[in-house]
């Protein structure tokens, strides 16, 4: 699942990896922009979801990350994996680890193929490239 969090409209880097994501055989929920952490965590329980990928330009990562982490762990579903990407400092990356997320993308992470083997990796840890 690819989320968009908080007021941040700018969805263009959320739209590439969903549409990577998908081109690459995955099922792909993406919602659209402004959703709240509740109604993320909601869609990706209904939808089965493996991995939750968040999108944040606005600044407001810290929050926003942490928030959905700890509502799917308040649902019990602290098994879905969580990732970041954005304008996303190093050690606010740091900190996003520290609470549970799996993994942080920044501009300087612009190799697709390598996000999408690290999702895979994510969603079902024993898969093996063909």
């Amino acid at each position: 699942m690819v989320g968009k969090p908080g007021l941040d409209g700018h969805s263009n880097g959320a739209e590439q990896i969903a549409v990577r994501a998908r081109d690459s055989g995955m099922d792909v929920t993406y919602d659209g922009i402004r959703m709240t952490p509740e109604q993320i965590v909601a869609s990706a329980i209904d939808e089965d979801a493996h991995v939750i990928g968040l999108s944040i330009l606005s600044g407001s990562h810290l929050p926003l990350v942490t928030e959905v982490v700890e509502r799917l762990a308040k649902a019990g579903r602290g098994d879905i994996a969580v990732v970041a990407g954005g304008i996303i400092p190093d050690e606010d990356a740091e900190a996003l680890k520290a609470k549970g997320v799996a993994a942080v993308y920044t501009p300087k992470d612009f190799e697709l193929n390598r996000i999408m083997m690290d999702i895979v990796a994510l969603a079902d840890p024993e898969a093996k490239a063909a």
